[in-house]
């Protein structure tokens, strides 16, 4: 069948991760927080803000402001937001992608809402991205097969008509068993021969 859409994973292949360990880190360092006791509530939490059924506010009140701090809510989420980079590289490689082969792209992503938005209008995503299916909007998550299944049906697209990329390999898997192609994302160079051994042009 021909490959009529890419479908993405964001944080690891287009841009760093949204809110990683290492971000997590970061923030505990910068502004003196116990990053033992953040990483316990936020292993506790996360995936309820992940699934859109709490905002980013409601879970840093869980994870951060359950005490007293000497710092606003603001100040965090100015820093989180900041420290997002994308991947140049990539992303040209994905608009090459798109105009030489005239397939749509489709992002399927775990993330939550507010953190979406901003790496959205910051990294101007819409201008070569179709569709956003992200954990935080349709309240399903990786590697849930429902969340794959409802990206299928809102780009309308065959399983067999689509290649899936992400940086973890169990969720290729997943998307594999689907009847997907699956790219597992390691560095610029592999994804690239594994698109040219698709057909894709670039």
């Amino acid at each position: 069948m021909k490959i009529t859409h890419l479908f993405t994973d964001l944080g690891g292949v287009l841009l760093t991760n949204g809110w990683d360990r290492g971000l997590r880190k970061l923030v505990a360092t910068q502004f003196n927080i116990d990053p033992a006791a953040m990483d316990e509530r936020h292993h506790l939490t996360y995936d309820t803000y992940e699934a859109g059924k709490i905002s980013l506010s409601v879970y840093l009140s869980r994870v951060i402001f359950w005490e007293p701090r000497e710092f606003t809510e603001e100040a965090v989420v100015d820093f989180m937001l900041t420290q997002a980079k994308c991947f140049p590289e990539m992303i040209e490689l994905y608009r090459r992608i798109k105009e030489h082969n005239e397939i749509k792209i489709v992002v399927v992503s775990n993330e939550g809402r507010e953190l979406t938005a901003d790496r959205i209008e910051r990294f101007n995503l819409k201008e070569f991205v179709d569709i956003f299916v992200v954990s935080s909007y349709v309240h399903f998550r990786k590697p849930d097969e429902d969340i794959f299944r409802i990206a299928l049906d809102v780009a309308q697209a065959e399983p067999g008509e689509v290649v899936y990329v992400d940086d973890r390999q169990m969720f290729v898997e997943v998307a594999c068993r689907l009847g997907m192609r699956e790219v597992w994302h390691r560095d610029l160079e592999r994804t690239q021969a594994a698109f040219a051994e698709l057909g894709l042009k670039f």
